[in-house]
């Protein structure tokens, strides 16, 4: 028995609406094997067989010429099952046979992955040469139309001035009495309060350490006379003591040597 031939010229038309086309007996079984999800190495040849058969049965009004293509791929796939159910020999032939189908089917998928390849490439390069063909217009700046068409009621025009003057106002720097109360007054000297706690001193030799205290007139005149007696105390100038009282008093010792020249000044 002559080998069916694999590899078809001729296209099959099947007249039902729910048939496809197919090259030849290959493209059938290409088709059953992707319904399957079965990969080409790993054929069943008996399921193989029994779809390809009920798929011929489906084609019923099909070219006779084309036809017995179909027929001879149906015995061919029959004598490879038969042979496989004989002895060893006949064994190893279906399996030759079996390799050769195999073949055969990889190589019809390579020709349909390159018709694919080629088909692809010819359209990509249809669309290049349409595009090398254009030349986009840039786009145009667009114009803003700056006529004024506003029709303004005279009470608008008063209510913008009034803003506009309230704006203009409110971007000038405030007035100095605007900040009375919040930035207190200029630190009171301590040098000066050291000169008035000396010339105190001076008088009464010694003196309660809050009767210097007494008679500041502010927070910052306060603060003054405590670092003023501490710096008197630093330059050895007067000595802190407790009196039988436990109260706290502060003791003329000497005049700072600093201000010697300025003494006649300090003690007036």
């Amino acid at each position: 028995m002559e080998e069916p031939q694999y590899h078809l010229d001729q296209v099959v038309h099947a007249k039902a609406e729910h048939l496809e086309d197919f090259d030849g007996p290959l493209d059938v079984i290409l088709l059953l094997l992707s319904k399957n999800k079965i990969e080409i190495q790993d054929i069943s040849i008996t399921s193989i067989l029994e779809q390809y058969l009920s798929y011929l049965d489906e084609m019923k009004r099909m070219d006779m010429e084309i036809a017995s293509e179909f027929i001879a791929m149906a015995s061919h796939l029959m004598l490879i099952k038969t042979k496989m159910l004989l002895s060893a020999a006949e064994q190893e032939e279906a399996q030759s046979e079996m390799e050769l189908l195999i073949r055969s089917l990889e190589e019809r998928q390579r020709q349909d992955a390159m018709n694919q390849i080629r088909g692809s490439v010819t359209f990509l390069a249809q669309r290049n040469e349409i595009g090398l063909g254009l030349f986009p217009k840039e786009p145009e700046p667009l114009r803003r139309d700056q006529t004024y068409r506003y029709s303004h009621d005279p009470a608008d025009l008063v209510r913008i001035m009034a803003v506009l003057a309230d704006r203009s106002q409110r971007s000038l720097p405030p007035p100095t009495s605007n900040f009375s109360g919040i930035v207190g007054r200029e630190p009171y000297p301590v040098t000066k309060k050291a000169a008035e706690v000396l010339r105190r001193l001076l008088a009464h030799g010694v003196s309660a350490f809050r009767k210097l205290f007494r008679g500041n007139r502010s927070r910052s005149e306060i603060v003054a006379t405590f670092l003023a007696i501490l710096e008197l105390c630093r330059l050895r100038s007067v000595t802190l003591e407790e009196d039988q009282g436990e109260e706290t008093c502060v003791k003329f010792v000497k005049m700072p040597e600093e201000t010697k020249e300025g003494e006649s000044a300090v003690g007036e």
